[in-house]
Order: C-alpha cells, then structure tokens, then sequence
C-alpha cells in the first residue's frame, strides 16, 4: 500500500509541478507532462517501476479519449468526412508505409521486418496532436479538421494492421521464441482467439464489433433508465466506466484494439439523449489518465539504449519525422490546403504515435521484429513524441498569428456596405441572416475556406481574409461603413480589432461578441461600448424559465429577470471603469473592493419590489 501511495504522490507531484510552468512559459501541457516523465524517470528506477506495466494501463486514457471523440460524431457527420478520411488519410498511411519499407530495405532489413516498420512508423500520435489542437484551438481549422480526419483513419487501420502482422513472422524468431517458451512457465494473457484457424477468427471479429453495435443501440438507454431509478449520481460514472472498460476488454479478448472498440460505440451513442451524460462522466478520468500516459512516454526513454546509439537513434527519428512532413504537405497541396492549414497537418502529424508501442510489442510477441530492434524503434516514436509539442511551438513562431489566418491570398471585396460582419460562425451568421431578413446589405468577412465555400454553394455572398487586417477593412469600405459587427471566436483578435478601429475609425459603431466577463472589461478598454456576453442573453432566458417553473407568471418571472439584468449592466460599467489591463484583477485594489460590494448587495430584493407567485 505505502509503495502504491509513494508512486501515485511521485507521479501527481511531477504532473502538478510540470504543467502549470510548461503552460505558463508557453510549452503546453503535453510537453509538461513528457519533461515530468523524463524528470521522474530516475527515481522511478531507484523504486523499480515497470514503467511499461504502467504505460499500459494508463494507455487506457488514450481508449477513453477515442470514446469520446466517437461521442462527437454522428454517423451522418462522419459520412460527410469520407473523402477526407478515406482519401488524405488512406493515401498518407499507404504511402508513409511504402517510403519507409523502401528505406529500410535498403539499409538491409528483410522485407517483411520493413513492411512491418513502415506500418508501425506511418502511424500519428492522436493522443498528443488531439490535445494540443484543441489547447491552441486550432482543432477547428481546415488544417485542424484534415489533421482529424488522418488521425481517425490511422486509429481505425490500426485493426488491419493487428490482422495483418501475425502473417509476417519470421521462421527464425518463430524458432529462437518456442526454444525460450519450453522452458518459460509464467503466466499468459487470456486471447479467445488463440489458435484458431483465419476464418474462425474473422467471424469471432464481425461477432465482437457486432456486439459493440448492438449493446450501443439498444442497450444503453435501458441501462440509463434503470440506474436513474437509484437517484445516485455516482451509478452514472460507474456505469459510463462499466461501459466503456466492458467494451475495451471484449476487444483485448479477441485481439483486437480496445481503443477502436470504444470509437464505435461512442459514434453508435452519439444521437443518444445520454451522449452529454457520458461525456461529464468520463472526461476527468481521460484527462488524468492521458496525462499518466504522456508521463510514463517521458520515463520509458531508455537513456543507456539512447546515448550508446545516439547517432542512429537521432538519425532515424529526423528521418521519419521529414519523410511523413513531406508525404503530407505533398497530399495537402493535392487536397487544395495552403499556407499554414498545410503545415499544421504535415508538421502536426509528423510523428509517431502512441500505438506505435503497441504495435512494436505485438510484432515482438509474433516474432516480426528482434527484440533489440523493436528497443531502438520504441526509442524513435518516444523521442518523435517528444519532439512534436516542440514542433507546434516553432510552427507558431514561424507564423504569426496573422498568417495564420491567410491560409490563402485574401479575395478582392467588390461591395460596399454601412454593415461589415467578421465572422460567420454560429454567432455572425445569425447576426448576418437576421440583418438580411431586414433588407440590410452586409459584407461578410471570415478566415475559414471550408466555411465560405458552404456559404457560396448556397448563395451566400462573403469573402475570405484576415478581418483584422486594416487593408482587408479598407477594401471592405470601413471608412464608410457606419456599424462593424465583431463575431470571431479568438479573444485577443477581437480585442485587438475593436483597439483597431476605435482608434483609426472612430466614427464607426462597433458590437463586439464577448467570450467572458473579463473580457467585457478589456474591450470596455478597448473603446468599445456595445458589448454582447455570447451567453448572457440565452442564460437570461433560461432563469427566467426557471422562474416560471417555480410558479411565477411570465410578466413577474420577466420582470425579476430585467431588475437582474438592469442591476448586471450598471454593474458592469462600474468595474469596467475600475479595470486595468495590464493589472491582475486580485491585485487591483479598487476593483477587488468594488467587487466586494456589489457581493454584498442583493440584485433583486423580491419582497421589496413587491413580486410574488401569485401577484
């Protein structure tokens, strides 16, 4: 039990340190996590860890992040994917796999062992680019959304590929491992389809997916209603954990990957009323477990194996990180990506990935690949692993944020309008047909290519470019225009914008949409003082819902709801005169005090004004 506690407080107090300096020196949390594992990898030693026992299990985080990116995708979504998904990430494995087979024949590894490299090297890390993505929120990107789309093919190959490898065994390994197994008595894994013939195999496969299936669609929800009846909060998250380990080890059992289990039932669940239940539930333990995984990735480095083959190592690792660099800005250009889309997906895929040590230690128990050569080759996709935070981080100091944003060459604007709209997501878009619907003219700028594209196949009029950029605004009309709607999702680009225009073209009107409340400060600063909270309004409504499920009329629930909102507003202006930008809020005594005092006071003194249920 002590050596267990002594473990978990090794590993948490590494994580603790780690990640918050990593993110605060602009590292990331998964570089964080891979330095905590390097730091921590000597005194796991002097406790005689088995690191690889414990990468396993908390691979299990990696089953659980694909659980839940399975949960975001409705089957018509991931139909709509298929060109992506079949093409850009079809062509990148087989190619990736293909270059590297080639290479490594022709340092003089026999075919088969080659084959098996190149399958295991043309594999991406989902773990760490999934994570990082979204951290820098660029998941969302045309180059974001490629990046996904070669991930999930690779995650859903990786079956094949456990199929396929078996058949690639050499006759002498076969030979040196049944010697060593005469005389080995430990304990074996359990594996229901261990000596079957091919056929017995494949129908036991179809049997287990089908089941994964099966239990997805017509089991859950009475599972779900059956656990409400206890009316506890924890029977949701054991039954949500029950799920989703039942699943993974059904998948073990018949030799298949537990995490594309998980997949298929997350996309199976995904039109369930239960899919948000699911993912409150298991999101905390993905998140603890991914980040054990990327620390035991950082404490696996065998440092002896490395330093004694340096030159080979670090040869092999910037070899393969430039071959699938180049394969995928080769598929990017042909699936029409440019500028930095493209090499967010050749840069950000790079590197190897964390079913690379699975495949490694499959082709090692099916006697593909030598032990000692699967040793370096594991060396090769942690340090690429490594390497890859570091690459985003280059990536973004070679582009600024602005060429981030030009993908492509920005489009001629040829209309002016008194109303210019940068953004067209779910927030602009709705400002922009509400205008319409009015008989307003709007030009519409946004960044995302995807995105314009779909407005144009309806009709829908808009231009592509970076809103920020002051000649893109001059082309647009801005010193003519009367009202600028700001409706991007990135705070520091609306900020910087709404600065933009308050100081350069100040007779335009600006409506800004704010992220948060602090944020309602900083464009305050800014010179804005047209301010949309982009939840404020919807919460509003949903209060006084609850109002009228409490028993009051609509005219009273409305007008407890105004009082707030008139109380919020006055407010709001009061601690924005207060706030500093480039103050911490907590060391800002005055606003710190205000703050204070606005606590104190009630927003709505019901008896006072009078309103009840049944007035």
């Amino acid at each position: 039990m002590i050596d267990f506690l002594l473990i978990a407080t090794v590993l948490l107090v590494s994580g603790v340190i780690s990640v918050p300096l990593a993110t605060k020196l602009g590292l990331g949390s998964v570089l964080g996590y891979l330095i905590a594992g390097i730091a921590i990898s000597p005194v796991l030693a002097i406790l005689h860890v088995d690191v690889v026992s414990l990468q396993h299990f908390a691979e299990f985080g990696v089953v659980m992040m694909l659980f839940l990116v399975g949960l975001e995708l409705e089957p018509r979504k991931l139909w709509s994917m298929r060109d992506k998904l079949l093409g850009l990430g079809g062509l990148q494995v087989i190619t990736t796999a293909s270059i590297v087979m080639a290479i490594a024949m022709a340092l003089g590894q026999p075919w088969s062992i080659a084959l098996a490299i190149g399958l295991v090297f043309a594999l991406s890390s989902t773990a760490i680019v999934l994570q990082t993505l979204n951290e820098k929120r660029l998941l969302n990107s045309d180059g974001g959304q490629s990046a996904f789309s070669v991930l999930l093919f690779q995650d859903i190959a990786v079956i094949p590929m456990l199929a396929f490898i078996p058949l690639l065994a050499l006759p002498e390994l076969v030979a040196q491992a049944g010697t060593m197994a005469s005389s080995d008595n430990g304990p074996h894994s359990i594996n229901l389809v261990e000596g079957l013939a091919g056929w017995q195999v494949a129908i036991v496969t179809v049997f287990s997916v089908a089941t994964v299936l099966f239990v997805g669609t017509y089991l859950t929800r009475p599972l779900f209603r059956f656990i409400a009846l206890a009316g506890l909060r924890e029977m949701f998250t054991a039954a949500a954990l029950m799920m989703v380990i039942g699943i993974a080890l059904l998948m073990s059992l018949v030799g298949l990957s537990p995490a594309l289990g998980t997949f298929l039932a997350g996309v199976v669940l995904a039109n369930s009323e239960y899919r948000h239940e699911l993912e409150a539930d298991i999101n905390p333990f993905k998140g603890l477990l991914l980040g054990l995984f990327f620390i035991t990735v950082g404490a696996s480095i065998n440092f002896d194996l490395l330093f004694s083959n340096l030159g080979a190592i670090v040869a092999m690792t910037t070899g393969l990180m430039l071959i699938k660099a180049l394969v995928l800005c080769v598929l990017a250009l042909v699936f029409k990506l440019q500028g930095f889309d493209r090499w967010l997906l050749a840069i950000g895929l790079a590197q190897a990935g964390e079913f690379g040590f699975v495949l490694l230690s499959f082709t090692v128990a099916n006697h593909v690949i030598p032990a000692e050569l699967a040793s370096q080759l594991m060396l090769v996709v942690a340090l690429s692993m490594l390497l890859t935070p570091i690459c985003f981080i280059a990536l973004e100091k070679v582009f600024s944020a602005r060429m981030a944003k030009k993908s492509r060459e920005a489009d001629a604007i040829d209309e002016r309008n008194d109303i210019i709209i940068v953004g067209n997501g779910r927030v602009g878009g709705l400002v922009r047909r509400i205008l319409t619907a009015a008989g307003y003219k709007t030009t519409v700028i946004d960044y995302s290519a995807s995105q314009l594209e779909m407005l144009r196949r309806f009709g829908i009029k808009a231009y592509f470019g970076d809103g920020r950029s002051p000649e893109l605004l001059h082309a647009a009309g801005i010193d003519k225009a009367k009202v600028l709607v700001v409706a991007i999702d990135d705070k520091e680009s609306i900020t910087e914008l709404v600065r933009h225009i308050s100081q350069h073209h100040p007779h335009v009107y600006i409506v800004a949409r704010a992220i948060d409340r602090f944020h309602v400060y900083d464009l305050w600063a800014a010179g804005c003082r047209d301010i949309i909270r982009e939840t404020y309004d919807s919460s509003l409504r949903m209060g006084r819902s609850v109002f009228e499920a409490l028993g009051y009329s609509l005219e009273n629930a409305q007008e407890l709801v105004d009082q707030f909102d008139a109380r919020d507003r006055k407010a709001m202006v009061e601690m924005a005169s207060l706030y500093k930008p480039d103050v911490p809020v907590q060391e800002n005594k005055a606003f710190v005090d205000k703050v204070k005092e606005l606590t104190d006071e009630s927003y709505i003194d019901l008896i006072g004004k009078g309103i009840n249920k049944n007035r």
